[in-house]
């Protein structure tokens, strides 16, 4: 969770993650930052996200994008 939440604040500093909830909901992450936050997750995790996967669902919240993260690398 730790290195997700350096991946954000790299993204968009003057976010709270861990306290938002809303990051999508509220616009606070754009569609260039989710292609971004696509590419850094990738290749920091080794993951493959999907289009089925980019959903507000799976970004609204860094608890949100941590999960995805742990159940993409299950697969």
């Amino acid at each position: 969770m730790e290195q997700l939440l350096e991946i954000l604040n790299e993204v968009n500093p003057d976010v709270d993650y861990e306290d938002c909830d809303t990051l999508i909901d509220d616009g606070i992450l754009d569609s260039f930052d989710i292609v971004s936050l696509v590419g850094e997750l990738n290749d920091a995790f080794d993951i493959e996200i999907t289009p089925v996967d980019i959903i507000p669902d799976n970004f609204n919240s860094a608890e949100a994008m941590w999960a995805m993260v742990q159940r993409l690398q299950d697969n």
